[in-house]
Formats: C-alpha cells, structure tokens, sequence
C-alpha cells in the first residue's frame, strides 16, 4: 500500500504498519489492530478443519436418518439401514407416503423457515451473495431433518444439496461466534459446503472445486487451503464410517477412445439439451404452483401426491436411488426400463422439488441422465451394430454431462464423475462430452443456470466467469500521467483561480494540480473544490495554495499496481494520487487519477473485442 508523507485524517479504511498487522480506522476514528494476513489463514484452517470433521459427522446421521424414515415409511420397523424404498409391499399405499412427508414438510417450512425448501445450492449462493455470508441458525437444524423426511418418504431426492446448505450453515455459524471478516466467513461457509459434498459422495476433490465454481466465484490461497482442509478431513470421516470405496461400485468398462468419438460428440449436444430441459421445466412447475389459489403448506402435498402416483407404477425413481444409479452404470437394466426410469425420474423430480420441498438436485438428475446415456448407447448399437459401443461408458460420462451444464459448473462435474469411478480412461469422453453440452446450454441459457435461476428471478445476478483482474496486472506508471500540473507552493489561490477560469491547459488537465517548492519536490495538493471553499472564506484570494490545499499527501509509486493505488483512493475516499520516486518520497515522476485507473480497464477491453489485422490479410493483399 501506498504510505502517507505524513498523517492523513480520513473518514475510515486500513493501514499496515510495520509488522504487517492491518490497523482499521472506524468512522468514529477508533483504530482497531488486525493481527497479520499470515496468522489470519492460519486461523481460518483451524476453524475449516472443525467443520470439516462436523460436516462429515453430520452427512453421516443425514445419511443414517434418511435410513431411519425410510424404514418407518415403507418397512414399519424401527433401523437406520440405507435401503431403497422400491422394495417395499405397501401396495396402493406408496401414493399416500409421500403426501404425508409432503404435509410435514410444508408445516416445517411455514413455521419453521422457508430456507429449508429447494435443493440448497442457490440458497447457500444467496447467503454469500446479498447476506454477508449469514445463515439462520435454525437452517442448519431444520434443513438434514426436513430433507431426511422428504427422501425417507420417497421423496425422488439426493442427500448431497441438503448437506451442502447445512455444511455450509455450520460454517457460517463459526464466522458469526468468532471475529471474523464477510470474505473470511465466506471462505468457512464455503469449506462446509465442500466438506458436506467430499463427505457424501467421497469425492473430495469435486467439493472444493464446487465450492470454488459456485460459493467463492475466486481461486486465492486464502480460500483453497481451508477449502482443502475441511474437504479432506470430512471425506476421512466418510471413509471411517462409510467405507473407503466410492459411492457407486462400477464394473471396468470400455469407453471405446478413440472409435467412439463422434457417438460421444452426438451425446455432447443431447446432454446440453436434457440441461436445457432439467432447468426450464423444474421453474415452469414452479411457477404453477405459485399459481395455485391454496396455502403454501400444502404444495409440497401436492407435489408428493404426484410423486406418490408415479412411484406406485416405477417404484424404482422413489428415494435416493443409488441402486438404480449402479445398475445403470453397470448396464443392469434393459432399454425398456432405461427409458421408464429416464422420463419417470425427472417428472418425478421436477414435480417434487417444483413444489418447494426439500431435497438434493444431484442424485435425481444423476439417475436420469445416466440412463438417458445408456439409452443411446443402445439405441445406437441398434443402428449401428458394430460400434459396439458399451451403455455404462455413456452413462457414466452423460451423468456428469447434464449436470455439469445445468449448473455451469462442468469442470466440478467432470472430476465427480472421475472420482466416483476412479477410472483414468473416463476423463477423455467426459471432458468431450461435457464442454460440448455446456456450450449447447450457454447457447440456450445465456444468462442463468439451475442454481442461478432462481436468484435472476429475484434481481440477482451472478458473474461466474473467472478472469485475472487488470487492476494486477497493469503498474501504475503504465498508466499515470508523466507530465503532471505543477504550482509553486508560494501561488495564490486568486491567480489559480484566473488560470483555471482562462481554461489554462495545464491547469485544467486535472482535477487536482500537484504543489512543489523550488527545487520541485512535492509539497502537497489542492483541488478544484479546495479553490472553491478557499474563495469562500477568503474572496480576494490572497490564500497561498498550500495553505489552502492539502500538505500530508497519500502517495503511489511507478512500479505499484494499480490495484494497490486503487484501493488507497478507495479507502481514503480520495480520486488522485500523485506518484514518486520510491527512494525519494518527494520527487514527482507522474499523477494518476480515476482516469488512469479505467485506462487499464479500456485496454482490457479494446483486447477483448477490438479486431485486429491478420497477417493473412496483408498477404493477399499483396
């Protein structure tokens, strides 16, 4: 940061002093010590470590009551044993299940908190985008408990959004018990939401990528240590208490690189299109039912009724899933039941979740886009049976394709579809597949994603493409002024006045002039409004300018980025800075004002869009 040639009154910001401690003036004028960036971080993985090891405990009793309500919904008897509810002998019953954990939900919601409805992630961009990184609570109980009943009641849902969001409350919850900044608390609510993912799927390295696509939006050591610790602390404890084998034991399978390319590049475009579908749909339904002239308490009913009927004819799409997810990825299931499975899990999901209840968005969108990738292997193997393509591979990678483009986070989804299979020979058709169906849905959905979608619709918009800010790229003396307007410290305001009025070039090149002695070293700085009030109280002007300008002058240096100057000018609320020498505070070698701050910004975009010349052209030309 740029150091003051003397003191500087100001109505807040931060300095540095000598140990590298940050000093944080308030508007009162108290001034608060902040201990070192370094001993910040370290203190921050502290506290993601304990998340973490929350956040894997947590999606462990999640995991285990979601057994429990199962059993009671379906079995009658009292076990936290994980089991697919498809096995159940209820007969007509397996329609009313569902509405009850429906009736239950909605009462939760109404008096409990609305946050517990959705699939969590958008809830959770919320709470770090206009929240300060703030989360109820209350959330962080009521969220596991409504999404266990909601899936232990058939509900066509994954544990993995629900644990997000509360991973994510409980890191929340320890950057508001403790003194701690808005961006550090985003990192802790980020490293739970991380954790709850790694913890669920024991995927850890897909948790801290999502958190990074979709909760941080920035890739900085402060944030990628605690997220790395929290993500590999919480996945021991899945493998302690869950086993240390991935999620869905997948047969070896051959994915048929590189003769299966152009079948892989044909899947690429459907699976953009199946996004395109998953997102429009879901917000349709829900845009019905906030038409529907009855209490809000009631529609996760009514959409249960709805799972309830379908469930009763498929009961394979009730629950979870993960059987099923297996099955397809194993090539288990025959083309008819693919395809039953494709359509009656994601009308299943849409009505369920559309509704407003709770529940994970992952699982169910796995299930059918899985099978939607089976089914065009065999389809294909129909048409052309020497492709001999195999129904598992495309799964695998389709899983990974449509999600990874509904959500825009498709470099997450496709080390999730990596580390679930711990297959090498995947991340070829799975980095193919799943560019190509994200680009098909940038097409379609220029704007918004499934987890930004609902948060367009409240006017928030969220930027999620990563780029180097300019500002840190570009030193200042890249963009200053090198022949900035000098007045001697002796002028009068009066005759500064008459020069500005006579519009003298090098008097009205700026709103600040710099004023120097006679050796020409800098002395201080006045502005146009230091004219101003300096005529006010003294009309003839006899005033010298350094009197009536400012001598303790905040300064940058050629070789400073301009970030750096920036934020000097933020946080003093000043618009120039003059620059000197480094190893003479008071030699002037340029000024730099906001002017030259947006200069960087102009390149970046002259580079962006502006068309240059080819050297083809001038060949032809020739």
């Amino acid at each position: 940061m740029a150091q003051p040639t003397g003191t500087q009154e100001a109505s807040g910001g931060l300095d540095v002093n000598s140990n590298g401690a940050q000093l944080a003036v308030t508007p009162e004028g108290q001034t608060a010590v902040m201990p070192p960036a370094q001993f910040r971080m370290v203190l921050i993985s502290f506290l993601a470590a304990g998340i973490g090891l929350l956040a894997g405990m947590v999606a462990y009793v999640l995991y285990r009551l979601i057994g429990l309500f199962t059993n009671l919904a379906f079995y009658h008897r009292w076990s936290t044993e994980f089991l697919s509810p498809r096995f159940t002998h209820l007969g007509p019953w397996v329609i009313v299940t569902p509405v009850i954990g429906g009736i239950i939900i909605g009462i939760m919601a109404k008096y409990g908190t609305e946050k517990i409805k959705g699939h969590g992630i958008p809830e959770a961009m919320e709470a770090v985008l206009i929240n300060r990184s703030r989360i109820q609570p209350r959330v962080a109980i009521l969220k596991p408990i409504s999404a266990a009943i909601a899936i232990g009641t058939g509900g066509p849902f994954g544990a993995e959004g629900p644990i997000i969001q509360t991973g994510g409350a409980f890191g929340s919850l320890v950057g508001q018990i403790v003194h701690t900044t808005a961006a550090e608390r985003k990192v802790l609510l980020a490293s739970g939401a991380a954790a709850g993912m790694s913890a669920t799927f024991n995927t850890p390295i897909a948790g801290v990528i999502l958190a990074i696509e979709l909760l941080l939006f920035e890739f900085k050591s402060r944030s990628f240590i605690p997220l790395v610790i929290a993500s590999t602390l919480a996945t021991a404890i899945h493998m302690r208490l869950l086993g240390a084998g991935p999620m869905f034991a997948v047969a070896a399978v051959d994915f048929g690189i590189p003769r299966a390319l152009p079948f892989y590049l044909l899947l690429g475009v459907i699976c953009g299109f199946a996004a395109f579908f998953f997102c429009k749909s879901l917000y349709w339904v829900e845009d019905q039912f906030e038409k529907l002239p009855v209490d809000p308490l009631w529609w996760p009913a009514i959409g249960a009724l709805g799972l309830g009927i379908i469930g009763y004819f498929v009961p394979r799409i009730l629950g979870v899933g993960y059987d099923t997810i297996g099955d397809i990825l194993n090539a288990n299931l025959a083309l008819k039941l693919l395809m039953v499975v494709m359509i009656a899990k994601a009308v299943a999901l849409v009505i369920s979740l559309g509704s407003g209840t709770s529940g994970g968005l992952l699982a169910p969108m796995f299930m059918s886009s899985a099978a939607l990738g089976g089914v065009y292997a065999l389809l294909m193997n129909r048409l052309f049976p020497s492709a001999a393509l195999a129904p598992g591979a495309f799964a695998l990678v389709a899983m990974g394709a449509v999600f990874g483009a509904a959500s825009r986070a498709t470099f997450t989804f496709i080390i999730f579809a990596f580390e679930i299979t711990r297959d090498y020979n995947s991340v070829l058709p799975l980095m193919l597949v799943s560019v190509i169906a994200d680009g098909v849905a940038m097409l379609l959905m220029p704007t918004s994603s499934i987890m930004t979608e609902k948060l367009a619709r409240r006017g928030l918009r969220i930027h999620q493409d990563y780029e180097t800010d300019v500002l840190r790229q570009v030193a200042v003396a890249e963009t200053m002024d090198p022949d900035p307007p000098l007045i001697p410290c002796d002028m009068q305001v009066g005759e500064l006045a008459d020069r500005i009025a006579k519009r003298d070039p090098a008097m009205c090149k700026h709103q600040g002039m710099l004023i120097v002695d006679k050796e020409g070293n800098l002395e201080g700085i006045i502005t146009r409004a230091d004219v101003l009030r300096s005529l006010d109280r003294d009309p003839a002007g006899v005033m010298s300018v350094l009197e009536a300008g400012t001598r303790d002058v905040l300064v940058t240096y050629p070789d400073e980025l301009l970030h750096e100057a920036a934020v000097t000018m933020l946080r003093s609320n000043i618009g120039r800075l003059p620059v000197v020498d480094r190893n003479h505070s008071r030699r002037i070698v340029g000024y730099l004002g906001r002017p030259g701050i947006m200069a960087a910004r102009l390149r970046r975009l002259e580079e962006e869009h502006v068309l240059e010349r080819g050297w083809i052209t001038r060949f032809f030309a020739e």
